[in-house]
C-alpha cells in the first residue's frame, strides 16, 4: 500500500523529477479530507479511489517524468454577496492531488518569509486572529482604510508571479507546473475553452499559496519597506490599513493605488473606503463609521463599563451579510419537517454546524447571535408542533416543552450551552 511501504522508500533517480511517493498519497489524503466538487472529467474523490493505486501512480508517474499535463479547470458561477457573480475554477480531483503535491514542497520554501499580518490560508494563522488583532488595532488608531482589490485573483500577472516564484525554488518541475497550471485553460458550462494568460483560479490548490505570494511581494514587503510604522492585516486579497489620521488615510490610500497600479492591479473604488474608528472618547462626525472584515462588521457599538455605565467601543460582532446567510441556511434545513426524527437525532444532525458558527462568531461581542438562535428555536417549537399531537395546537405549549428540555439537558443543542436557551412565552 502506498500508505505503509513507500513512505520509506528511496527516491528513483531513473526518472528526471524527484518526486516521493509518499508525498503523493499525502496529497491525495488531504485533498480527500477538504472534499470538493468533480472537475471536467466529472471524476469524484469516490470513483477516483475505485482503483486508487493504479490512480496515485498514474500522479507520480507522469509528474516524475515531466509529463504532466493540467486538464482544463471547470468553471462554476456563484452569486457575490455583494451582487454579480464570481467565477470559480474546480480542477479534476487528480489534478487537486499533483496540485497539493506541489505545496507540499513550495509551501516550506516561501513560509518563513511571509509577512506575521499575512493571515489567510497560512500554517499556524487564521481569520479569528486576524479580528482579534483588528480589533486592538482599530481602539490605538483612529481611522482605517478598508481596501477592495478589484478580481484579485482573475487579475494576477504571470510574469510577475513566476518571477515571485523563482525567487524562492529553482528546482525545475516545481517551475515547470506551476506555470502549466496558471496557463491551463478554463472549460465553460457548455464545453467551450477559454485561455488564460493572467489569473489563478480560485478554487485550485495551489492558488492561495500563489496568492500569498503575489501580494507579498506586491504589498506586504512594500509596505515593510516604505511605511513601517503603518499597521495592517491581510487575509488573501482582504486587506485592512491602520492610520493615525484621515490625512495619513488619504496618503497610504493614493500611495497603495499606485504600487497596486505597478503589479497590474487595481482598487474597487466602489468598495474601497476610508473608515473613521468612532468611540466615546474620539470626536466628530464622519460619512463612514463601519467596514466588514472577514465576516464581522467593525462599528461603534454600546459597551457596559464599571458599574451601570456605559461607553461607545468600536468593536466587532457578526455582520449582517453572515447573519443572513446563517439564516439561509437554518432554513434550508427545514427541520419543522423532520417529524420522523428525534430531537436527539436534531442534535447530532446539526451541532457541528452549531458550535461552528460559535466558535467564529461568538468570540467577540456574542450576543449578536442570540436573534440568530431565537429564529432555530422557533423552528425547533414549529418542529415540536408538527411531531407531537397534544402541541399541534398549542404554540406555547410546545415552547414550554422545549424550554422544559433546555434545562433537563442544557448540552443538547451548542447553542443552547451558548446561553441561547428557548424559555417559554417567547
Amino acid at each position: 500500500m502506498w500508505s505503509t511501504k513507500n513512505r520509506e522508500e528511496p527516491l528513483s533517480e531513473a526518472k528526471p523529477c524527484i518526486i516521493s511517493k509518499w508525498v503523493v498519497y499525502e496529497a491525495y489524503k488531504r485533498v480527500k479530507a477538504n472534499k470538493g466538487a468533480a472537475g471536467v472529467d466529472e471524476e469524484s474523490i469516490s470513483d477516483f479511489e475505485i482503483n486508487l493505486e493504479d490512480n496515485l501512480y498514474k500522479i507520480w508517474n507522469r509528474m516524475s517524468s515531466g509529463s504532466y499535463f493540467p486538464p482544463p479547470v471547470r468553471a462554476v458561477d456563484i452569486d457575490k454577496k455583494g451582487g454579480g457573480q464570481r467565477r470559480l475554477g474546480v480542477p479534476a480531483v487528480s489534478d487537486r492531488i499533483a496540485q497539493m503535491v506541489a505545496k507540499i514542497y513550495f509551501e516550506p520554501e516561501v513560509e518563513c518569509y511571509f509577512h506575521p499580518d499575512s493571515y489567510g490560508y497560512r500554517p499556524k494563522k487564521s481569520a479569528i486572529e486576524a479580528i482579534g488583532v483588528t480589533r486592538q488595532r482599530c481602539w490605538r488608531n483612529a481611522w482605517v482604510l478598508d481596501l477592495d482589490i478589484k478580481s484579485f485573483f482573475d487579475e494576477i500577472d504571470h510574469e510577475f508571479l513566476m518571477r515571485a516564484v523563482r525567487k524562492h525554488t529553482d528546482c525545475k518541475w516545481l517551475l515547470l507546473y506551476i506555470e502549466r497550471w496558471l496557463k491551463a485553460p478554463i472549460q465553460l458550462k457548455g464545453g467551450t475553452l477559454v485561455s488564460r494568460d493572467k489569473g489563478s483560479p480560485q478554487g485550485s490548490v495551489i492558488s492561495p499559496l500563489l496568492a500569498n505570494l503575489f501580494l507579498h511581494y506586491g504589498f506586504d514587503e512594500w509596505m515593510r519597506r516604505h511605511y513601517s510604522t503603518i499597521s495592517f492585516e491581510r487575509y488573501a486579497d482582504d486587506i485592512i490599513v491602520h492610520c493615525r489620521s484621515e490625512k495619513q488615510a488619504r496618503f497610504i490610500l493614493a500611495m497603495i493605488e499606485k504600487r497596486l497600479s505597478e503589479c497590474k492591479l487595481e482598487l474597487n473604488a466602489a468598495k474601497t473606503k476610508i473608515v473613521y474608528c468612532k468611540e466615546s472618547k474620539r470626536q466628530g462626525n464622519y460619512q463612514e463609521i463601519k467596514f466588514d472584515f472577514l465576516g464581522y462588521t467593525f462599528r461603534p457599538r454600546l459597551s457596559k463599563g464599571k458599574g451601570d455605565s456605559f461607553f461607545v467601543n468600536f468593536s466587532p460582532a457578526v455582520s449582517a451579510e453572515a447573519s443572513k446567510s446563517i439564516r439561509q441556511t437554518i432554513r434550508d434545513w427545514r427541520i419543522h419537517r423532520m417529524s420522523d426524527k428525534s430531537i436527539d437525532d436534531l442534535s447530532k444532525m446539526f451541532n457541528s454546524v452549531i458550535r461552528g458558527w460559535i466558535n467564529y462568531y461568538g468570540c467577540y461581542y456574542k450576543s449578536a447571535l442570540y436573534p440568530i438562535f431565537e429564529q432555530l428555536n422557533r423552528i425547533l417549537t414549529k418542529w415540536a408542533m408538527r411531531k407531537y399531537k397534544r402541541f399541534r395546537h398549542s404554540k406555547a405549549k410546545a415552547r414550554k416543552w422545549l424550554g422544559r428540555i433546555a434545562l433537563r439537558q442544557p448540552h443538547l443543542f451548542a447553542h443552547w450551552q451558548f446561553g441561547a436557551k428557548p424559555t417559554a412565552g417567547r
